[in-house]
């Protein structure tokens, strides 16, 4: 009987029909003991079928309307508890690794280093969130104040803060558009150093650690993993085809945060020791940089996830081309983002805060359109490192305008 009535939801084209189908089709869930779609993913096996890929029979109004509407207010005050919370974390790893770890012997500090690094990476990553936040006026009502803030908190994590923001703005404007997305854009079979010559599991293992170590940095200095543009581009360029000339005097400005960021680790340097600097600061950037890379691939590489070229993207459903992901306490950790991403795609306004909220109260509406992958986080980054190589449409759609992940 259920399977009926998903049936029935999916070939409806009314709205109305559609909305009254999927609710009647949750409530028939609950009485049978499924539980809804709440827990769906975690009895559904098959966490590799295929998004759907037709026009959605909901808008984007239709989805903010169900949102509860304190969802969408942003508080300065709560903003800054999440904040300061982070901040105090961060020092208190800082304060004992700093007096704590020298006093241990040798043998002992070899493994307490690369512990505080993960810990305190960890923490740079909840607080760059934060950042990111801010970036998307999500932080308080107030956008000259995210803006500083923002500023301030990406250029001490080397991250320039306008060009990353701009950047990203294009990113949730054209999310799995072929030729207009900005970051995660997939390679062709054509691109035989992915398809054959790396396609294997040490080639994986290869791409594996030179984009955990690299790809952050080498990202905002060459564009690595973004869209093709003709010239030169970088996030540190002002001239760079990514902004518009609108954008060109903040990028001067974010460049300015990096100078100010990198002389003052200099002078710090100088006081203490550039050893001394690595193990406090260098070595937690470096896991910051790969949790980022590892939660930013994992959001845009599933086999079940579809990219569209001109000829068939539309803004809603490259939205929905996202998936959200269970990551235990890295979910609290980094404030959410990487279990509440699809609705934070549709409205990056909303604090994280109200991000998982707002999603549970989004999913009735989309129905097979979410996607909520549990499978064990490491297991899932390894599969996709393996599946997602390259796309290509199915045989016999070359033309529909819709590619899929292969290996």
């Amino acid at each position: 009987m259920k399977k009926m009535h998903l049936a029935n939801l999916k070939q409806s084209s009314n709205k109305a029909h559609y909305f009254s189908l999927r609710f009647f089709a949750l409530y028939l869930d609950d009485k049978m003991g499924a539980g809804g779609r709440m827990n769906e993913a975690t009895t559904d096996k098959n966490v590799l079928k295929r998004v759907p890929t037709a026009k959605t029979p909901f808008e984007i109004s239709d989805l903010k309307k169900a949102i509860p509407p304190h969802c969408f207010k942003r508080s300065l005050a709560t903003s800054s508890y999440y904040l300061f919370r982070d901040i105090a974390i961060c020092y208190t790893f800082y304060y004992i690794a700093s007096n704590f770890i020298p006093l241990l012997p040798k043998p002992l500090n070899y493994i307490a280093w690369p512990i505080y690094w993960f810990c305190q990476g960890s923490s740079f990553m909840g607080i760059w969130s934060i950042g990111h936040d801010l970036g998307h006026h999500a932080f308080s009502e107030y956008e000259w104040f995210d803006d500083a803030l923002g500023f301030v908190l990406h250029s001490s994590f080397l991250t320039p803060y306008f060009s990353f923001k701009y950047s990203h703005r294009s990113h949730h404007a054209h999310t799995n558009s072929m030729e207009y997305d900005e970051v995660w854009i997939p390679k062709r079979k054509a691109d035989t150093l992915y398809s054959e010559v790396l396609n294997n599991p040490l080639g994986n293992l290869f791409m594996t650690v030179v984009r955990l170590l690299l790809s952050f940095p080498m990202y905002f200095t060459f564009n690595i993993h973004g869209r093709e543009y003709n010239g030169f581009a970088s996030h540190f360029y002002p001239q760079s085809p990514i902004f518009n000339d609108s954008e060109r005097k903040q990028i001067w400005l974010s460049d300015a945060g990096m100078v100010v960021a990198i002389y003052g680790l200099y002078k710090i340097a100088a006081a203490t020791s550039a050893s001394w600097l690595f193990c406090i600061y260098g070595g937690p950037l470096l896991v910051m940089n790969a949790h980022f890379i590892f939660f930013t691939f994992l959001h845009h590489s599933h086999p079940s996830l579809a990219h569209y070229d001109s000829k068939e993207w539309d803004w809603i459903r490259g939205a929905l081309s996202t998936v959200d992901r269970d990551y235990g306490i890295f979910n609290t950790i980094f404030h959410d983002v990487t279990c509440a991403h699809v609705v934070h795609h549709l409205i990056s306004t909303i604090p994280h805060y109200h991000t998982v909220e707002a999603t549970q109260a989004i999913k009735p509406i989309l129905g097979d359109y979410y996607k909520y992958d549990d499978t064990p986080i490491l297991k899932a980054f390894w599969r996709e490192t393996k599946e997602c190589i390259f796309v290509e449409p199915d045989e016999g759609a070359e033309n529909s305008g819709v590619y899929w992940f292969r290996r």
